[in-house]
């Protein structure tokens, strides 16, 4: 059986299921995308249910699922690392796992239906949640169509989208086109909403050396190539350069990334997908910087508000936009405390891998965050392997792994698996991004095994 045939097939499963749903769902762009569109499709069957947003899937969230009365459970976005403990825990109800994660083989029950690309060979970078979640819904009811957009929102959120949409991406898009605008450009963030100077002081995706993270040079560098900071209307956006100012600024950035990256056109010049009927200089308008929204309100605590924005509710995007410039604050206090603490005896830099253990000063749901951007900074050498930490408020810990620039096909979440043998954990996630949820008391002997693996690794 092929991938299609599988969700065709769960589908007719779930369309002889009766009575209210109970959906769980991830609280990162990719799975708040996923929980708008089963909303919608819900919505469209006249359906009940019943929708929580989880930062993981833990087994105490699967035995409380498991005491409630919903006969008909969806997991969107997560749910392939607790195989075990749904097959297990849930063999009273039907349950659909709409996922895209790595899993451990497990022998499922009947009532199991796994539908998950891995299971069918498919590439891990050529679907989302919510690209799942998507084609899922679009086979319930072909109105949900409507919500393809929201799918590669997602996969945006999920950095499948550097190179282009490849694979079943590409065929969402197809469905999606009759929202979206798809335009070749320079791929840098913000380009609806932040001064052009800003875009490129805080541009780690594409790392523009001498330039980013140095706002003076970041002034320096347009005035080199002749463009001026403001225009009529206040300070330039990327979106109010002309024609020629583009090519001047690309040809510029692509120059100055020559001999640091290994193809300095990749990732400055690409698609750029902007959503119809936002205006310019919304924050919903271009996908990448919609991600970030979508983003900003998982990780603080506020997805219903992503949710509501993924549905086009106008007092969502208020409130979510105003918490967005919380989450850019917090992200530099973030990033500001790492760097001042990078000699200090909570940052282990060796040749090879930092193991970075933020206690509390860093939110448990920004640490990955965190770790992308440095990551993504030029900070260390490709292939660096960053593994950071930070403290919840229930007496566990987040970890989060991630590797600088080219990371050379090292599988990621087979390093944290040997990592926390033998250590009570819960990892999930994928080879090139990963992360574990274990007791506070296992710090130590996490710390003691990820300090003997990486030595071996990184020798």
């Amino acid at each position: 059986m092929d991938f299609i045939s599988a969700i065709k097939k769960g589908v007719e499963y779930f369309k002889g299921t009766e009575g209210p749903v109970r959906i769980i769902s991830h609280l990162d762009c990719d799975g708040l995308s996923s929980a708008a569109i089963l909303t919608r499709a819900m919505y469209n069957e006249d359906r009940p249910f019943n929708l929580s947003i989880v930062r993981s899937l833990t087994e105490d969230v699967i035995k409380e699922i498991a005491s409630e009365n919903y006969k008909t459970v969806i997991f969107s976005d997560l749910g392939s690392g607790g195989l075990k403990s749904i097959n297990d825990l849930l063999k009273g109800k039907e349950v659909f796992i709409l996922d895209h994660h790595l899993f451990a083989d497990v022998e499922l029950n009947d009532n199991i239906h796994f539908i998950n690309p891995l299971v069918y060979k498919k590439d891990e970078n050529e679907i989302s949640g919510a690209g799942v979640s998507y084609l899922f819904s679009k086979f319930l009811n072909e109105r949900n169509i409507k919500s393809a957009h929201l799918a590669l929102l997602g996969a945006i959120g999920d950095i499948q989208a550097v190179n282009g949409f490849k694979g079943l991406n590409a065929e969402i898009l197809e469905d999606a086109k009759e929202n979206l605008d798809v335009k070749k450009g320079l791929r840098m963030f913000g380009a609806q909403t932040r001064p052009i100077h800003k875009i490129l002081q805080y541009s780690t995706d594409p790392f523009i050396p001498g330039v980013t993270g140095d706002e003076g040079a970041s002034i320096g560098f347009l005035r080199d190539i002749g463009i001026s900071l403001k225009g009529f209307e206040g300070p330039k956006k990327l979106i109010h350069l002309t024609t020629e100012e583009i090519k001047r600024l690309t040809t510029a950035i692509i120059l100055r990334r020559m001999g640091a990256e290994k193809n300095p056109e990749q990732d400055v010049i690409g698609d750029i997908y902007l959503l119809k009927g936002e205006d310019d200089g919304s924050s919903t308008r271009d996908l990448r910087e919609f991600s970030t929204l979508l983003n900003a309100c998982g990780r603080l605590g506020k997805p219903s508000l992503g949710i509501g924005v993924c549905l086009g509710d106008e007092k969502s995007k208020e409130l979510a936009l105003n918490l967005l410039s919380d989450y850019k604050r917090e992200i530099i206090n973030s990033l500001n405390w790492f760097y001042a603490n990078r000699e200090s005896e909570l940052i282990y830099e060796k040749d090879g891998y930092v193991i970075i253990n933020s206690e509390e000063n860093i939110r448990d749901t920004l640490i990955g965050t965190i770790a992308s951007i440095i990551s993504r900074s030029n900070l260390y050498k490709d292939g660096t392997i960053l593994l950071s930490i930070a403290n919840c408020i229930d007496d566990t810990i987040k970890i989060s792994i991630r590797a600088s620039g080219y990371n050379n096909g090292l599988d990621l979440k087979s390093v944290l698996n040997k990592i926390a043998k033998g250590i009570p954990s819960e990892v999930g996630g994928h080879a090139f991004a990963a992360g574990a949820i274990l007791p506070q008391e296992e710090l130590n002997r996490f710390v003691e095994s990820a300090k003997k693996i990486l030595d071996k690794i990184t020798r």
